[in-house]
């Protein structure tokens, strides 16, 4: 495993620096079968998508695509893009979760699901919703990576679809699909 994913980070950094992009930019990569969503991948290409109704829900170059969260029992999970027909738009995921307090523990989300119906489970996207069954949020495969020897970022890559009712319609975001880089702007606080 960590043959592979020396290999992987030294073709990561590669491609980064042949294509003048920075560990930070979003790279969109454009999916085969749906060029409007980023491919899934697990590189930490900064980008994110999901298709909402008859639109597109994706990370933007102009906005950090994620802010994350932990306080008291709680991780806030924020992706920040815009809607392709619609506008700047945020999805907002909030779960309990074990004590945090550095990006480093981001790692202990590996191969999670949540279940959005659980308790304690909140999901935001226009205003507070509440998901049907089958909605979900999956971290697939969390990695650290490093460059030239020193810890750099984790790399979160994953899953979501969400089924709620707004206004009494039903409403969907599915396919949605994530490749994050977090390091820095983790964020760990506490309330006094």
């Amino acid at each position: 495993m960590k043959k592979y994913f020396s290999l992987t980070a030294s073709f990561l950094m590669l491609f980064i620096s042949c294509s003048g992009y920075s560990l930070d930019d979003t790279v969109f990569i454009p999916d085969p079968e749906d060029s409007n969503l980023p491919a899934y991948t697990e590189w930490g290409y900064n980008s994110f998508g999901a298709i909402y109704e008859r639109d597109y829900f994706v990370s933007s170059s102009t906005v950090v695509p994620c802010k994350i969260i932990y306080n008291e029992g709680r991780l806030e999970f924020f992706l920040l893009g815009h809607l392709k027909y619609s506008g700047d738009m945020s999805l907002h995921f909030s779960f309990p979760s074990s004590p945090m307090t550095d990006w480093r523990d981001l790692l202990s989300l590996h191969g999670t699901v949540i279940d959005l119906t659980g308790d304690g489970c909140e999901v935001e996207w226009k205003h507070s919703v509440r998901p049907l069954p089958g909605s979900h949020l999956t971290f697939s495969r969390v990695q650290l990576l490093r460059v030239d020897g020193v810890e750099n970022r984790v790399i979160l890559s994953g899953r979501f679809d969400i089924k709620f009712l707004m206004d009494g319609q039903p409403q969907t975001l599915s396919n949605g699909r994530f490749d994050l880089g977090i390091n820095k702007d983790f964020y760990s606080y506490s309330f006094q």
